[in-house]
């Protein structure tokens, strides 16, 4: 995983193969496999790459279908789905060793002014008062947190795995403070592609909370099914942001987690929905 901010500019800056077609290179890592949010957010980077100005990307919806390999680069194939006046789609196949890895569909709108409302951001404790979590140093070793330097990640006390959480109304409430560890360039698909890598970090922990457990609980194992962002509001991913994360439902073997996302000062930004794997071996 990227160490750095640095190294996380990097990778999004995908190779251009001919029209239409990337290639996004691999960071080192001890994973196993390629982490979810990495192919995401490649694969958002190889279809702004093929529109225009100034279209942008207002949502996309994922499926992970083989886990990555980390020794190979990922290729993205870009199809043009639909170019309109207002809207445009585009369709990213992701490839490894001649088979799909990964799909997304990514839409995109010609800003316009429209109806405004949002939900209300809901009362947490700011960063400042969130230091990272104190387990993590004890479930993972030097190296492997190195690995996860590039972004600065705080949960909010009350929703974590040795608690009840604050509102009772969501027993499956996760809120995590997110923002990458040092500033970004200006560049808005940048920041867009920085929070699509991040989102997919913490969101299955909310299916986790309230059966007292979390993704390294022993014979817990847990896999991003599908992934979807909605793009409300434009915002810097090198500020803080808030994941308010919760579950309305686990069962079959699978949870699904909801999030809004809010900048500091109350603007909500952006939504997410996920479906992943939550298997509990029955030896545990």
């Amino acid at each position: 995983m990227p160490s750095s901010v640095e190294e996380l500019v990097e990778l999004l800056d995908l190779e251009v193969i001919e029209d239409n077609l990337f290639r996004g290179r691999q960071p080192d890592t001890r994973m196993q496999r390629v982490f979810g949010g990495q192919v995401l957010a490649q694969s958002l980077v190889a279809a702004v790459r093929t529109v225009q100005e100034p279209l942008a990307c207002h949502s996309l919806h994922s499926y992970f279908l083989r886990p990555g390999d980390t020794k190979v680069p990922i290729i993205y194939d870009v199809e043009d789905i639909r170019d309109g006046r207002s809207f445009c789609t585009r369709r990213v196949a992701a490839r490894q060793h001649g088979r799909p890895i990964f799909y997304l569909t990514a839409n995109f709108q010609v800003p316009e002014v429209g109806l405004e409302h949002q939900d209300p951001m809901p009362a947490v404790p700011p960063p400042e008062e969130c230091g990272p979590d104190p387990d993590l140093a004890s479930k993972y070793p030097e190296e492997v947190l190195r690995e996860w330097a590039a972004l600065d990640v705080r949960p909010i006390t009350g929703s974590r795995v040795d608690g009840p959480p604050d509102d009772l109304a969501h027993h499956s409430q996760s809120q995590w403070w997110i923002r990458t560890s040092a500033t970004l360039p200006d560049d808005p698909v940048t920041h867009l592609a920085a929070f699509t890598y991040a989102s997919d970090m913490t969101l299955l922990s909310a299916a986790l909370v309230p059966h007292r457990r979390s993704v390294e609980s022993r014979g817990m194992q847990v896999a991003s099914l599908d992934h979807s962002i909605w793009f409300h509001r434009p915002f810097r991913a090198d500020e803080w942001w808030l994941y308010d994360q919760v579950s309305p439902s686990a069962s079959g073997g699978r949870g699904l987690a909801l999030a809004r996302v809010f900048s500091q000062d109350g603007l909500l930004v952006g939504s997410v929905a996920q479906e992943g794997l939550i298997r509990l071996h029955p030896a545990t």
